[in-house]
């Protein structure tokens, strides 16, 4: 039974920095994308951020491109989504997510079949 559990969420001033982890369990990094989404306040959930299963791809939302960066810890099994320079439209739940069938990944919530519970970011001054 594939699980994934987030930490690391808070409250952060702009400019700020916040490290996300998730930590997978039931299933190797080596064999399932990983990717992190958000759901901001009153919004849909987006995507922000995916890592390929071969850690060789990894996709950046716009938002996310040039500030954020996933990152993952095969002996912890544990991805990270490191996030710099936040601004208050970062805020929102944060989700991670797996996709263990298929071999290409696409960085999209439809694509995603086991979720984690959330960790709740909030940008604010």
């Amino acid at each position: 039974q594939v699980q994934l559990v987030e930490s690391g969420g808070g409250s952060v001033q702009p400019g700020g920095s916040l490290i996300l982890s998730c930590e997978v369990s039931g299933i190797s990094l080596e064999e399932t994308h990983i990717g992190w989404f958000r759901q901001p306040p009153g919004k849909e959930r987006e995507e922000v951020a995916c890592i390929s299963k071969t850690a060789l791809n990894t996709y950046y939302s716009r938002p996310a491109e040039g500030r954020f960066t996933i990152a993952r810890d095969i002996a912890k099994n544990t991805v990270y989504l490191h996030m710099n320079d936040m601004r208050g439209e970062d805020t929102g739940i944060y989700y991670c997510a797996a996709d263990p069938r298929r071999s290409v990944y696409f960085c999209l919530t439809q694509f995603f079949d086991t979720w984690g519970q959330g960790t709740q970011v909030t940008v604010s001054s």
